[in-house]
């Protein structure tokens, strides 16, 4: 991904890199699904999604441009993993909010202008936007892990030793059982067969072989699972840890019923 040029006007934007919000793919950082993501931003769930364009003006400051041309902003990401390049600019008419900073880290800087920093503020403008530390675990932290496990599954599958099927964690329990919060989640994903949750809460995406990947989120939470396989869970109360959960009798409905309401990308 690289920088294209200044977008047209008089407060240019040197483009960094980009990102989709829609309710199938949107920043998991920014909330558990995606009315919530929205929402972090000053933004109404527009069904069709928005855009996100990270980059800086020409002293420098670190903005966030939302756009509601998602077509434009999937294009130059689809470009840009080709290794294509692809020159994002938009048209001022698709520009919906200029946010200051960013809610990602955004690893390239643009040429010639002065080191991303927050711009100045001025009154009545949110507070720039920056992304989270890894000093702290907390919802955030917690997407972003499972992100991370769901990005490397077959490592992560790998350290999980074959056996028989059984639904239950994969691991030994204490006196203070660390699979109380798995036991919760896994019940509050069969709540969400009975009543779909918001928007992007569940997704589903293509595993190979036949499978998909369900991504799932709720309060205190995130699972990864294939709907082949097993499944593994974070909790905001188990700072980076990443719990197990073996197949058994009852958890390939449960994964078979979440990917049939799940959001899937377009």
């Amino acid at each position: 991904m690289a920088a294209t040029e200044p977008a047209a006007g008089d407060d240019s934007l040197y483009v960094l890199t980009a990102c989709l919000l829609t309710p199938a793919r949107f920043p998991s950082v920014l909330g558990d699904d995606y009315p919530a993501a929205c929402a972090a931003l000053g933004l109404a769930p527009y069904e069709e999604g928005y855009g996100l364009l990270f980059g800086q003006d020409g002293l420098g400051a670190r903005w966030t441009v939302v756009i509601d041309d998602v077509s434009l902003v999937a294009v130059a990401i689809a470009s840009w993993d080709c290794g294509m390049a692809y020159d994002l600019s938009p048209d001022e008419s698709s520009v919906v909010a200029g946010l200051p900073g960013w809610p990602l880290p955004v690893a390239t800087k643009a040429p010639g202008v002065p080191d991303p920093h927050d711009p100045e503020p001025e009154e009545g403008d949110p507070a720039p936007l920056t992304p989270p530390t890894g000093d702290v675990w907390g919802p955030a932290q917690r997407r972003l892990g499972a992100d991370e496990v769901a990005l490397h599954w077959n490592e992560w599958r790998d350290r999980i030793a074959p056996g028989p099927a059984q639904e239950r964690p994969a691991a030994p329990t204490t006196a203070q059982d660390p699979y109380t919060g798995v036991r919760r989640a896994l019940e509050e994903l069969r709540g969400y067969l009975e009543e779909p949750p918001p928007a992007g809460r569940v997704r589903s995406g293509f595993a190979g072989e036949g499978a998909r990947t369900i991504r799932a989120d709720g309060p205190g939470w995130s699972l990864v699972a294939r709907t082949d396989d097993m499944a593994f869970v974070l909790l905001d109360d188990l700072p980076r840890e990443v719990l197990p959960v073996t197949r058994g009798p009852q958890l390939p409905a449960l994964l078979e019923g979440l990917d049939a309401i799940a959001v899937r990308p377009t």
